[in-house]
């Protein structure tokens, strides 16, 4: 398989779009708890009701068409390798709790990815719905309608006081999660993320890593989400964190603009540093592949490398995580072989765009 044909095949709709402030904000999502009344919750449901839950959404809502998504295809765990659910959560579709432990679990796919919903994880339903840039309430659109939809057809667990009822009570109440991944190079570069974070963590937010609790913040990416799903409405737990992130939107570009106004030569040498070590390394591990690529969009953002495109470096993120090498490399790989093949798949990747600049650059002529 060429990479080209990999790329265009693997690649998520929010990879290869840009959005809002997508300089600094790689991603929204929203993400809906419910559980179906009639039914145990998952974490304690028996194989049978487990089974039955998964049965409704394939007769009701798999290969069925819903307005602007489009079709909507399950997927059974039970049915995929190893390294298919591997990718499925390096691509932020599904969660690890489901690829790892949900033997009666499933996730209904969009066409464009943007759309999925597990079955049978934490809670019977988690909608999900993940656009490029800062686009939180166009997501939190998108999931009420398919949360509404899904109603028609069953009946959620529902409190009149406490409202939506969830394995998890830090999820009672909306059953919200809202998060955006950002990339802060700048605040860390000059530790006022050090003090930023408690910051947030004081405003009913929290700061994870890149795939969530009890993930590294690698590549200098953040997931900013709320806490709280209790006593406050949808709009007002979106707008809330809307707030926030344009608040550290405004202080990473003002980092970025000290860092370049005072250290422009130091800066101008890491980035292309980073960059040869991309360009040209035949071994380069996982931290150190998310640190030169922090650099290197960092360089893209500030115009210190002008012909690469930052998705290239939304595309790289994912492509160069294990499940992904281990697909497009034809299966498993030891660590130590993933390291060479991640090196090799970076070197094709530039190539592929220097190739597409050069065309671009003839036909100009």
């Amino acid at each position: 398989m060429s990479l080209q044909h990999f790329i265009n095949k693997a690649m998520s709709a929010w990879m290869s779009q840009e959005g809002p402030d997508s300089d600094i904000v790689i991603s929204s999502r929203i993400r809906l708890a419910r559980n179906i009344a009639k039914y145990q919750f998952p974490t304690l449901a028996s194989n049978e009701e487990m089974q039955e839950v998964l049965d409704i959404f394939e007769l009701k809502y798999s290969d069925k068409d819903f307005n602007q998504i489009g079709n909507l295809e399950l997927l059974k765990m039970n049915d995929l390798q190893p390294i298919q659910k591997r990718v499925l959560v390096e691509k932020h579709l599904i969660s690890p709790n489901l690829a790892e432990h949900a033997n009666f679990g499933g996730c209904l796919l969009s066409e464009n990815e943007e759309v999925s919903i597990m079955v049978n994880e934490e809670d019977h339903i988690r909608i999900q719905c993940l656009f490029p840039g800062l686009q939180l309430m166009e997501c939190l659109n998108v999931a009420g309608k398919i949360d509404d939809w899904i109603e028609q057809e069953v009946d959620y667990a529902f409190d009149e006081v406490r409202g939506y009822l969830t394995s998890c009570p830090t999820n009672v109440g909306t059953g919200l999660r809202a998060s955006v991944m950002m990339h802060l190079p700048a605040l860390v570069l000059t530790q006022k993320i050090n003090r930023i974070i408690p910051a947030i963590n004081q405003l009913g937010l929290v700061v994870r890593g890149i795939y969530g609790e009890g993930s590294e913040a690698l590549g200098n990416i953040f997931q900013i989400s709320n806490q709280i799903t209790l006593g406050k409405s949808e709009k007002d737990i979106v707008e809330d964190l809307n707030s926030v992130v344009g608040q550290l939107i405004t202080q990473e570009r003002l980092a970025r603009e000290a860092l370049y106004n005072t250290s422009q030569a130091q800066l101008e040498d890491r980035v292309f540093r980073s960059f040869g070590i991309l360009a040209y390394s035949r071994i380069i591990e996982s931290k150190e592949t998310a640190r030169c690529l922090s650099d290197v969009r960092l360089g893209i953002d500030l115009g210190i490398i002008k012909d690469v495109s930052r998705n290239i470096l939304n595309e790289l993120i994912i492509f160069t995580q294990p499940g992904f090498l281990q697909q497009y490399f034809g299966g498993p790989l030891r660590p130590e072989d993933r390291d060479i093949k991640r090196a090799t798949l970076i070197r094709e990747r530039l190539n592929l765009e220097m190739e597409r600049n050069k065309r671009m650059e003839d036909d100009e002529s």
